[in-house]
């Protein structure tokens, strides 16, 4: 069966958005939404969708996951469990994609999409439904999404007297990325958070 190919950033474009993103997110104390665990980068919207990026070798990489409220492909479990018609997201798919695919269902989560990167281009398997990608609005995608993100991470009250972050400061911490200090996430987040662990969480997309 022939593979789809999609249009999406490589995963080097993807790191310092995800890791920008995850230090204000480890700033606030919430850091479990959005981090690496290397070779995993994960990110969820605190709403039961998520997305998890894995590392294999050779530059090869796969991104999952499912939108709790969109995801119209019904994979393995999850077909059961709905009692759906199946799609099989590994339809035509090299045997690499496999592992980080059992790595999900040990953990006894449900897959909407199944995305494989051969170190050059993003493919899925052939299906027409909506798998859910898009509505998981995963930040790292773009510079605007990821700014958005982080604006939405780091309220602040108008009666406090606290303005929330330049544009600048924010596009700062993006382009440091996963080499982001503590001085660039202090530009960012509220007085009192964390920056030290937001600096660690931003160095981990090092080792993806």
């Amino acid at each position: 069966m022939t593979l789809v190919q999609l249009d999406l950033p490589d995963p080097p474009a993807l790191r310092g958005r995800w890791a920008a993103l995850a230090a204000v997110h480890a700033a606030s104390g919430h850091g479990e939404q959005c981090r690496a665990l290397p070779p995993v980068w994960h990110y969820d919207d605190g709403q039961g969708s998520w997305a998890d990026l894995h590392h294999l070798d050779e530059g090869r990489a796969v991104l999952l996951g499912q939108d709790r409220n969109d995801s119209e492909t019904y994979y393995a479990e999850a077909s059961d469990f709905y009692e759906e018609k199946e799609t099989d997201l590994l339809a035509g798919a090299p045997d690499w994609w496999e592992p980080p695919v059992r790595r999900v269902r040990e953990a006894q989560l449900f897959l909407g999409f199944v995305y494989g990167f051969d170190g050059s281009i993003w493919q899925r398997a052939e299906y027409e439904l909506d798998d859910g990608f898009a509505s998981v609005r995963l930040p790292a995608l773009s510079d605007e999404r990821t700014r958005e993100a982080v604006l939405a991470a780091t309220p602040r009250t108008a009666d406090a007297g606290t303005p929330g972050p330049a544009e600048e400061s924010v596009d700062a911490l993006i382009a440091a990325g996963a080499e982001a200090d503590s001085a660039l996430v202090a530009a960012v987040v509220p007085i009192g958070w964390d920056t030290h662990s937001g600096a660690e969480a931003a160095r981990a997309f090092l080792q993806g």
